[in-house]
């Protein structure tokens, strides 16, 4: 179905240029987007705190926990490599010390993992994390973020005298960046199986540090929400008897899960995260999204955007299956955008060691006719902190990255996948590894790193290729072409974009598809002369990316004809 709504569109494109031909009169000015969302114009660089870098090492807290301790805990090597389930000393400072780097490679914003208070030991319950294992908790610390106990609190482990959560926000809006925090709001801390009831494990604080949840170190199937009131937060399901949309049947691991039908849930969380709204966050990523049924994310997110209006959240819903991820963008189910997951299985397999074709991208654009309300807000990204990391080579890297700045979506770039960092490694054998100065120092000298700056700076200036609605040219093979057009308000642009993941120059020829005009190429500034009868053909050298922009309205018969059949199908009617 996608695929003949992309022939039918490449049909228009040059069986209508005919009709059209030689009439003098161009189409009059239309109105070409993808979206109109302000936080498209951002790529969001994903930060784990605790991994990045270690600003001040004054709040370790090197001996929280005792012989349960919670800092710098490795693991056998997996492969060679060691992982580690301890804290290793990441903080606010050590990001906003960093900002620059960050910012100088085109990134606008940054999305930091959750900053909500964690326990002070590390777990004895759940089962052993093995190389490739998942869901395994026993001897790991909450270091990520997602073990919440204070959800009103910031863990001990990120502020410094000076750089608190709001401190680091203003560091951002100071550098015109903008900070992502990302909120859970399935669960709280792993609960029972411990081999003692663990001080914090299981248990859920206000904002005056009362107790108003508690496991108890019970099972979910044990606790007695009609007799004792501090079960009342949790869902009683088992991991067996219960549903919640997922194949892991009600409970993640040993996580204690919040009962999605007691208000006094949905009033804690939505309390504590207009708080952090309150110090400086511009936007939420959710967590677990799936996890919690599509009447709470209505209920939070009405209640999020009553007091801050347009508010952009983007939920995780782990699942390949974009019909099934895209009920989370509509009306009535949260009308959240969703990281998109379809999109990231088929960047690994065209820019991983499979080298698919881009071919493969097709059917994961959705660019008209799709299940989402917009795929223009889709955050877009090849991996993460819940998966191996890709293992691609640095042209691989690179090629994912043209790919990723230049589609549409948000992209959402990984720390240290600017040079590579840990490629192919799972959560446990690496992947969520210490970066640090000297992986910074690193990444300087990477040439995927000085790839991405390139396509990524020209994305920040390009409104095209921000919030551009899309029309291909050729996805097939080494090669992809396409434009992207954004007419909007009196701003116009257009884009078009040539990529070549292959290992030796392409040269690429537009045919009966031109847009007159004098383009801009967006590298180097020089021009590119198209006339109604004459296209140039362009070289675009191994692994190489060209981008030129015409700041001009669309006024060639065949193109509008194509953009208005994009225009129509892109966007669910609301």
């Amino acid at each position: 179905m996608r695929r003949t709504a992309l022939t039918l569109l490449a049909l228009s494109l040059l069986g209508t240029l005919t009709a059209h031909a030689g009439t003098g009169t161009p189409p009059p000015t239309r109105e070409y987007y993808g979206t109109l969302e302000p936080f498209a114009s951002r790529a969001v660089y994903f930060v784990m705190t605790d991994r990045f870098v270690n600003g001040d090492p004054g709040n370790d807290h090197r001996d929280q926990g005792g012989k349960l301790h919670t800092f710098d805990i490795p693991l056998p090597p997996c492969n060679g490599v060691v992982g580690n389930i301890g804290y290793m000393g990441g903080d606010f400072k050590g990001i906003a010390d960093h900002l620059d780097y960050i910012r100088d490679m085109g990134f606008g914003a940054v999305w930091i993992t959750p900053i909500v208070d964690n326990p002070d030991q590390s777990f004895t319950g759940g089962v052993t994390p093995t190389c490739g294992g998942i869901l395994a908790d026993k001897g790991k610390t909450g270091y990520h973020g997602y073990w919440g106990v204070n959800f009103y609190k910031v863990d001990e482990h990120l502020p410094s005298p000076g750089m608190g959560f709001r401190d680091l926000a203003n560091a951002m809006h100071g550098k015109g960046m903008k900070l992502v925090l990302d909120i859970v709001g399935n669960h709280g801390s792993p609960a029972w199986g411990m081999a003692f009831d663990q001080p914090q494990f299981g248990k859920v604080y206000d904002r005056r540090g009362k107790l108003v949840a508690d496991h108890q170190n019970l099972p979910p199937q044990q606790l007695d929400p009609r007799r004792n009131p501090l079960h009342r937060f949790y869902n009683t399901r088992g991991p067996v008897d219960g549903d919640k949309g997922s194949i892991f049947d009600g409970n993640l691991a040993q996580l204690s899960d919040f009962n999605e039908n007691n208000p006094a849930v949905l009033d804690y969380l939505a309390g504590a995260y207009e708080q952090w709204i309150g110090q400086g966050a511009d936007a939420f990523r959710i967590d677990t999204i799936a996890w919690m049924p599509d009447s709470f994310w209505q209920k939070f997110t009405t209640r999020i955007r009553r007091k801050h209006p347009g508010f952009f959240m983007f939920g995780e819903a782990f699942d390949y299956d974009a019909a099934k991820i895209a009920t989370h963008t509509l009306p009535g189910h949260g009308e959240t955008s969703v990281l998109d997951f379809p999109m990231k299985q088929a960047m690994e397999e065209a820019f991983g060691r499979k080298q698919a074709g881009f071919e493969r991208m097709a059917p994961a654009l959705h660019l008209t006719g799709g299940p989402y309300a917009n795929p223009y807000d889709l955050a877009t990204f090849y991996d993460n902190h819940d998966m191996p990391r890709m293992d691609a080579s640095d042209a691989g890297f690179i090629d994912a990255h043209n790919w990723l700045f230049t589609a549409r979506g948000i992209p959402v770039v990984y720390y240290g996948s600017e040079m590579g960092f840990m490629r192919g490694r799972p959560e446990h054998g690496g992947n969520r590894n210490y970066f640090g100065i000297e992986g910074i120092a690193a990444a300087k000298a990477s040439p995927i790193r000085a790839a991405l700056s390139r396509i990524a700076q020209v994305r920040a200036t390009s409104p095209a290729l921000q919030r551009g609605l899309q029309v291909n040219i050729e996805l097939q093979g080494n090669r992809a072409a396409f434009y992207r057009v954004y007419q909007h308000a009196g701003q116009q642009q257009l884009a078009l974009v040539l990529l070549n993941k292959g290992d030796a120059p392409a040269r690429f020829e537009l045919g009966a598809l031109r847009q007159p005009g004098q383009w801009r190429n967006a590298f180097d500034g020089s021009t590119l002369t198209v006339t109604a009868g004459n296209a140039p053909a362009i070289e675009v050298p191994a692994h190489g990316v060209q981008v030129y922009l015409l700041d001009a309205a669309v006024t060639a018969p065949a193109l509008a004809d194509a953009l208005d059949a994009a225009m129509a199908g892109a966007r669910l009617p609301r």
